[in-house]
């Protein structure tokens, strides 16, 4: 079933952290599997975020051995930013299994990204200059307390609530996904995707990667891809439509846009709100009612909509 939210401030910053986290607790019941977030802060020049995650929860709760190698893991990741020039200006261990790194890199990042993934057990949840990717098991409040995500200030923000049907209980198949070399890039989705395989191979082909065998990831790599090549936000949501194929509504988030797109058939649910300085958008009205207690007038979007906003 699951459940998927976004909104965006325009021209100017708020508690999205806090808003997110209500929103995506009043969605709980579409998805007890899995939380996530990506969340969008203000860019330092020349820095970026990077959150990563060296083990999976289930593995450490189940005892199997991850312990004893995670510190083994931290140090090879950190060997590897600095072979390739990446100086750590701020490290943070949020978990046993997930850290937060400050690094300024002048270098190509996705090799950087590339070779990190190579230590096993390791996986980049998103690095960019404004994104931040958060996911867990567990429920919005859970996991927002876990992360301390209640203070986070930004312009716009995308999550998910996960009900697993078809891939694993687990971080790596939780939304949302970031796919490089977009490195701002954050999709969630919900619906099936038919000619999942088909489209991963053909850009599995163009040289991209795949971190888990969950449909949604495909859309974060396509788009990833088309905004790499110098396709605007908005063509890039209108082609999804005519290539890939099965039922989805799906929100994408870059460092200052935030987009909708609904398949033909439109059978996924999205309400919307929008005002002046506000778009609020969710899976059911009551998660937009949990920011925003007052009378509000909402729409559904149609068949083959797409939408853009800018922060």
């Amino acid at each position: 079933m699951c459940g998927i939210a976004g909104l965006i401030h325009k021209g100017k910053t708020s508690n999205i952290g806090s808003e997110m986290t209500s929103m995506l607790q009043a969605l709980k019941h579409r998805g007890p599997d899995s939380t996530g977030f990506a969340v969008y802060g203000e860019p330092s020049s020349g820095e970026y975020i990077m959150r990563v995650k060296v083990a999976e929860k289930e593995d450490i709760e189940k005892g199997h051995g991850i312990l004893d190698k995670i510190d083994d893991r931290i140090k090879e990741l950190e060997k590897r930013l600095s072979d390739h020039k990446a100086k750590v200006k701020e490290k943070k261990k949020v978990t046993e299994y997930a850290l937060r790194y400050i690094i300024s890199h002048d270098g190509d990042t996705e090799k950087m990204a590339r070779y990190i993934e190579e230590i096993t057990g390791v996986e980049i949840l998103s690095l960019g200059n404004g994104l931040e990717l958060i996911k867990d098991l567990g429920d919005a409040g859970a996991v927002s307390e876990q992360y301390k995500l209640d203070k986070f200030k930004g312009t716009h923000a995308i999550g998910h609530t996960r009900m697993a049907t078809e891939s694993d209980v687990d971080i790596r198949s939780a939304h949302p996904y970031w796919a490089f070399p977009y490195n701002d890039v954050a999709v969630v989705h919900n619906g099936q995707i038919t000619n999942y395989w088909i489209m991963r191979r053909e850009l599995e082909r163009k040289g991209h990667r795949f971190m888990s065998n969950c449909d949604s990831e495909l859309l974060a790599v396509y788009t990833a891809d088309n905004l790499a090549n110098k396709v605007p936000l908005e063509e890039s949501l209108k082609r999804s439509i005519s290539e890939i194929d099965g039922v989805f509504t799906y929100l994408v988030a870059t460092d200052n846009q935030l987009g909708m797109a609904k398949d033909t058939m439109a059978a996924k649910p999205l309400v919307l709100f929008e005002s002046d300085n506000l778009i609020a958008m969710a899976s059911e009205e009551v998660a937009i009612r949990s920011i925003l207690p007052q009378e509000i007038d909402t729409t559904d979007p149609y068949d083959e909509e797409v939408r853009v906003w800018q922060a």
